[in-house]
């Protein structure tokens, strides 16, 4: 091996790196870009498939990774935001818009303006004057995708100027030609590649840029290409390791999805070649590659998406583990932790999303919690304070939890609009905690008017009853406006904490009179005041979560 072998190697290894950099780079600016509104496409996904299918294709064609799209998928499947028969149209879609990265990579051949020598400088420098000069948040974000896609043809240009002294070589000819000459090599051939640098999009990409200098035929190209379908499953694989039975019967179905179609196409153009020997082995263009990759997709998820409900069937056969049986309290931590799950992370609008329904959730456990201690309070139920100071154990591990998956969250890039959103969601989590607490100092009051003996009048309980039923009310309000983010629903709360208010205070003062006209035991009414004084509290933490909402509309 000469010198300039090894600087030619390493032409191919910087071009493939600022190649894999610049695709990164484009994905992460496109996906800033998008923001809220891949949030809403996961939000119109329903049951239907062909909706499925359009998400994946399009979440996948601005992330630039079928990988990393099926990998969310696993993560969403994991945390009961889909279905499997949801999960398998986003996949079929995921293939599709893989397919996006192929066409880009294939512009050079559209003529002279479009090789990349030629505009992808001016890119990366339009892209650096509006991400470094410009305080624009969007112009950044564009700026970002600029230098992605300039950096991503440079290197793409840098991979195919080190391989062109080479593309006579007979090495390569012999090695191409054995693997056209047998599909299962090449099958093979382009899934280990694909498994190796877990990402199809970028070895579609280096062996277009052989075809760009004209090394490789029809017939390795068309067999690595199926092979490279295959290899871009083993990503979700890995990823639904330590994942329930459903996460990994989605990744399966990912795999059956490929291999099917690879069969199905490996057949057909086996017995093609065989006709027409002359063009499998002609030199094939990056055009030509993109457009087998496009149709093979297109083609493959017309095929499989009929029998969708036996691909899910089949994933089950394969996939026969049992789950783990959880005791009833540790059910909804363990809910958790599987909801807050990293594969997520792969996009920040969608985690934040998926923060936003947990939010919800503790919310719903802190109200039923404080229903549960003004029960055991005038009722004077034992029962029902345990339960009240066992459930705050887990709205305590909803708040660590919560707010450790929100760290990690805030470790992405982040738009304006995530950032606001990431703040109010922890300040949220703080105020539901609160609440929670104030519940158990109300179950705590409960279980010391038992062990004493003491029982309230008909009025006093009917007092409590009147600002309770305000406090669930701008409770239940605050939690309303955080799922759905509406107005209507804030200025609800606002108006029942008023009415909170404006009782606690009579009720204060009503209860006074009482204790001074020796109409009610000392210790009784320190135990009335104190209930009061914590519902007033929850209401103004009500009103805070309500104000954060308020804050992003």
């Amino acid at each position: 091996m000469t010198l300039t072998d090894i600087q030619m190697i390493f032409y191919f290894a910087g071009g493939l790196g600022l190649f894999l950099y610049g695709m990164d780079a484009m994905a992460k600016g496109l996906q800033q870009f998008a923001g809220g509104r891949m949030k809403k496409l996961l939000g119109a996904l329903t049951s239907n498939r062909f909706l499925g299918i359009l998400l994946g294709l399009v979440i996948t064609a601005i992330i630039q990774s079928s990988s990393a799209t099926t990998v969310m998928v696993v993560g969403f499947v994991n945390a009961g935001i889909m279905t499997l028969v949801q999960a398998t149209g986003v996949i079929m879609g995921a293939n599709i818009g893989t397919t996006v990265t192929a066409w880009i990579v294939s512009m050079s051949e559209w003529g002279a303006v479009f090789k990349p020598e030629f505009f992808a400088p001016l890119l990366v420098f339009a892209g650096v004057i509006l991400f470094v000069f410009t305080k624009s948040t969007k112009r950044k974000e564009i700026g970002e995708i600029f230098i992605g896609l300039g950096l991503l043809f440079i290197g793409l240009n840098f991979m195919s100027d080190s391989i062109t002294p080479y593309k006579d070589a007979p090495l390569f000819a012999n090695m191409f030609r054995v693997l056209g000459r047998n599909p299962i090599l090449g099958i093979l051939a382009g899934a280990l590649v694909t498994a190796v640098i877990q990402s199809s999009s970028a070895s579609v990409g280096i062996l277009q840029t052989l075809a760009l200098n004209g090394m490789i035929t029809f017939r390795s190209a068309i067999f690595i290409t199926l092979g490279q379908n295959i290899g871009t499953c083993i990503t979700a694989l890995i990823s639904a390791a330590g994942t329930h039975r459903t996460a990994k019967r989605a990744a399966v179905i990912h795999l059956l999805f490929n291999v099917c179609g690879a069969i199905i196409f490996g057949i057909g153009m086996y017995i093609y070649f065989m006709i027409f020997d002359e063009l499998a082995d002609s030199r094939i263009t990056t055009v030509q590659i993109s457009i087998f990759h496009t149709i093979f997709n297109i083609c493959n998820t017309l095929i499989l998406l009929p029998f969708s409900n036996l691909l899910v069937k089949v994933s089950g056969i394969l996939v026969k583990e049992k789950e783990e049986e959880q005791t009833a309290e540790a059910e909804e931590i363990v809910k958790l932790k599987d909801n807050l799950d990293e594969r997520i992370l792969e996009n920040p609008s969608f985690a934040l999303s998926v923060v936003q329904k947990e939010l919800v959730c503790m919310g719903e456990l802190a109200m039923s919690n404080t229903q549960k201690a003004m029960d055991a309070l005038i009722t004077n139920n034992r029962e029902q304070v345990a339960e009240v100071l066992e459930t705050e154990t887990t709205i305590n591990e909803f708040e660590k939890l919560l707010t450790e998956y929100l760290v990690k969250i805030n470790l992405l890039t982040l738009n304006e609009r995530e950032h606001l959103l990431l703040k109010n969601y922890l300040n949220t989590i703080s105020d539901i905690e609160r609440i929670g607490d104030h519940a158990e100092n109300i179950a705590e009051l409960a279980g010391e008017k038992i062990t004493r003996g003491i029982y309230f009048s008909e009025e006093a309980n009917e007092d409590m009853r009147l600002i309770f039923d305000f406090v669930s009310k701008a409770v239940e309000n605050c939690i309303l406006a955080r799922k759905n983010e509406k107005m209507e629903y804030v200025r609800a709360v606002v108006r029942y904490e008023e009415l909170v208010d404006s009782t606690e205070e009579e009720l204060r003062e009503k209860h006074i009179r009482r204790l001074s006209n020796s109409e009610c035991k000392v210790e009784n009414g320190v135990i009335f005041l104190d209930v009061i004084s914590n519902l007033e509290r929850i209401s103004d933490h009500a009103d805070n979560i309500a104000g954060y909402v308020k804050n992003e509309l």
